[in-house]
């Protein structure tokens, strides 16, 4: 198949580009560059630098007959949401409505999307399920939402048919050693962890120690980026044999605390990473996991390296 992928060459999008390629799709990468790095573009790949607010380009980028969208393009900062949230509009919004339209043109009809457990909010109940209410708390997670309504009437118009991918938290490398780029500013966990290893960062940050969890600490659930890849390319697969589109949740099941992962991280990496306890951040929860039932049985969606150690392991070997 022909893929045409937004934000391919990002740290998420360029573990999927490495699997498309691997399964020997074609595929074409559509990005800025402004979070992704030129290491994550590999030589197979064409690779059309562009941003998604410029219409023109996106929808002439689109010709040539592809068979599908993986659609990654898109800001992803909590905070920065909150303090311009028009940015956060035009960005993920208006330039997803722009992907539509480029679709539009060019007769392309499916597309995977990456969304995120940020659609649920502070969940009621634990584990969260696709029964959970829709309650984003942060204007990041409005706009995912509000992209996938945008999806559901297009496609009970038959305009598209579409997979809708809520991940927790994507964490790790692949184990090939093939994707090396790192992220830039992250702002997420693991990330700011091996930065502090390395000695790019002077320490952690950790958001309160006094929710009611085993620790304190706050409770996420880890999935690892290679088994997130391989979630888009069966739900690729399960919209090609089937007629109706899906909406899943991508975790591991499992949740760990900020202060599990800081031991574990500690005892994998063997250096020192300092740690200071500040103020909770407004808007977290205290825990925030899934199961991932409905994904087992559509996609056969089964999580081979989303231990927290391999997940840990597997990005200490790319940052070292």
């Amino acid at each position: 198949m022909k893929i045409f992928v937004t934000g391919g060459a990002g740290y998420i999008g360029s573990h999927v580009v490495y699997h498309l390629l691997k399964k020997g799709h074609q595929v074409t990468v559509f990005d800025d560059m402004s979070t992704g790095t030129k290491k994550n573009i590999f030589p197979e790949v064409k690779f059309i630098k562009g941003n998604i607010l410029n219409q023109k380009k996106l929808s002439e980028a689109m010709i040539g007959g592809y068979d599908a969208v993986m659609h990654f393009a898109a800001k992803k900062d909590v905070g920065e949401s909150m303090e311009n949230p028009n940015l956060y509009s035009e960005n993920n919004i208006t330039g997803t409505i722009n992907v539509l339209k480029a679709m539009e043109e060019r007769n392309i009809k499916k597309i995977i999307f990456s969304s995120s457990a940020a659609v649920y909010g502070i969940p009621e109940k634990l584990p969260v399920t696709l029964k959970s209410e829709l309650n984003p708390n942060n204007y990041y997670g409005y706009t995912k939402l509000d992209v996938e309504r945008i999806f559901e009437w297009l496609s009970k118009l038959g305009k598209i048919q579409y997979a809708a991918l809520r991940y927790f938290n994507a964490g790790g490398y692949d184990p090939s050693g093939k994707v090396r780029g790192l992220e830039k500013n992250p702002q997420n966990l693991l990330p700011v962890i091996m930065e502090v290893a390395t000695g790019k960062r002077k320490e952690l940050l950790i958001y309160g120690d006094d929710y009611d969890t085993k620790d304190g600490s706050g409770v996420r659930d880890y999935i690892h980026v290679t088994d997130l890849a391989d979630a888009h390319i069966k739900s690729l697969s399960y919209l090609n044999k089937n007629k109706e589109s899906l909406v899943l949740n991508l975790g591991s099941g499992q949740g760990y605390s900020v202060k599990e992962v800081l031991e574990r991280s500690i005892l994998i990496t063997k250096k020192m990473i300092p740690a200071k306890i500040v103020a909770r951040r407004p808007g977290d929860a205290a825990a925030l996991y899934t199961n991932s039932k409905k994904a087992r049985k559509m996609i056969n969606y089964k999580p081979k390296y989303s231990d927290i150690d391999t997940i840990i392991k597997t990005m200490w070997e790319v940052y070292k």
